[in-house]
């Protein structure tokens, strides 16, 4: 079964508390058990994790290149100026493997700061203002992706 590591930056943590008006009521435990449902059905091995910690971000896209994982990506305020975390999924890309940036509202219908990601340009694709509907669309992006041979 293909692995896929669903990664989230700071904050995310704090799902259905912090501000649900935008980021919804639904809690990081939530989106580990709809994201283990929807991998399941689309034959994929997810693995949901959350840090506030950057470093540990970077470690783990490290951790993907060198376990051969794709990478589903909600990098949260580290979108906007990481370029630690930009680095390391742009060698996640740069090794043939699949990351899909993710987030839960759209950045670009928000705060000006908020409208220009360090990390798409390196980032197979984006997507972003479906709530938790962001992470099933990008598993089935990946899933579509590695059942499609052509380029």
């Amino acid at each position: 079964m293909t692995r896929v590591l669903v990664l989230n930056g700071p904050n995310l943590g704090r799902l259905g508390v912090r501000e649900p008006e935008i980021y919804g009521s639904a809690s990081m435990a939530d989106l580990r058990d709809a994201a283990a449902r929807w991998g399941s059905r689309l034959g994929l091995d997810v693995e949901v994790r959350q840090t506030d910690d950057e470093s540990e971000i970077v470690g783990w896209l490290h951790e993907a290149v060198d376990a051969r994982a794709h990478v589903v990506l909600n990098p949260a305020a580290f979108t906007h100026y990481s370029y630690a975390v930009r680095d390391a999924a742009a060698q996640v890309t740069a090794s043939g493997l699949l990351l899909v940036e993710v987030h839960l509202s759209n950045p670009a219908a928000r705060e000006a700061f908020r409208s220009h990601s360090v990390v798409g340009a390196v980032a197979t694709g984006t997507v972003a203002g479906f709530g938790f509907d962001s992470y099933r669309l990008a598993l089935e992006a990946v899933a579509a992706r590695l059942g499609d041979d052509s380029p």
